[in-house]
């Protein structure tokens, strides 16, 4: 931990001027933009200190949208991904909103209800470079796209991978309806569709996945 600079203290919390909820280290945040068009920031609060006249600065750990990378936002990015990044600084506490929380790419998934205040991480971003950690995640489908979570896809049977319902000629709704369904290489002629009982909509930790390198910039 950083030392604290004369005149200044490290506090414990920060209560969100205007509410009652406390923010803690390790804890994220909403923060205003200068540009009160745009979404909110969001940040990882790294430390908090108040200094002899009682003003309180955080410490912060930035978390990117997909459009605020260098590579910009591809078509697998869900929309509450976030990208935690190498890039901190100081801002007033009284430019905190509100708190929110960043899941993991796999609990976020296991989520029954997402909220306003939830979003995910699954790499870590280097502002300067554009480089990405994890630069290599699986990928499905025939269009061998990582899964973003907002879009629904169905499984093969036979082969166990994962694909978007317009890359197997079918609609999201004509997806919705099926209990069981096999991919063309699987499937004979007279059976590509069987009606059964059971369907799930998202990639889990069982799917088959390929491995790629969708983060290589020059």
């Amino acid at each position: 931990m950083a030392k604290t600079r004369p005149g200044k203290k490290d506090l414990d919390s920060y209560t969100i001027r205007g509410t009652n909820k406390i923010v803690r280290a390790g804890e994220c945040v909403l923060m205003r933009p200068t540009d009160t068009s745009k979404p909110p920031y969001v940040a990882r609060v790294e430390k908090i200190e108040q200094d002899n006249r009682n003003n309180v600065r955080v410490r912060v750990r930035w978390y990117y949208r997909p459009e605020e990378s260098i590579g910009g936002r591809r078509q697998f990015h869900g929309a509450k991904e976030l990208f935690l990044s190498d890039h901190y600084d100081v801002q007033s506490a009284h430019t905190i909103e509100g708190k929110c929380v960043v899941h993991s790419f796999k609990n976020y998934t296991k989520l029954e209800n997402v909220g306003s205040e939830d979003y995910y991480c699954r790499f870590e971003y280097k502002a300067a470079t554009g480089a990405f950690t994890p630069d290599r995640v699986a990928v499905y489908c025939k269009c061998e796209m990582p899964y973003n979570p907002d879009d629904l896809m169905v499984q093969c049977e036979g082969c166990k991978d994962w694909y978007h319902p317009a890359c197997v000629g079918v609609t999201i709704e004509e997806a919705k309806k099926l209990d069981h369904f096999v991919c063309a290489e699987c499937s004979s002629d007279d059976d590509i569709k069987k009606p059964q009982t059971t369907f799930s909509s998202s990639p889990g930790s069982d799917s088959k996945v390929n491995l790629q390198f969708f983060y290589t910039f020059s």
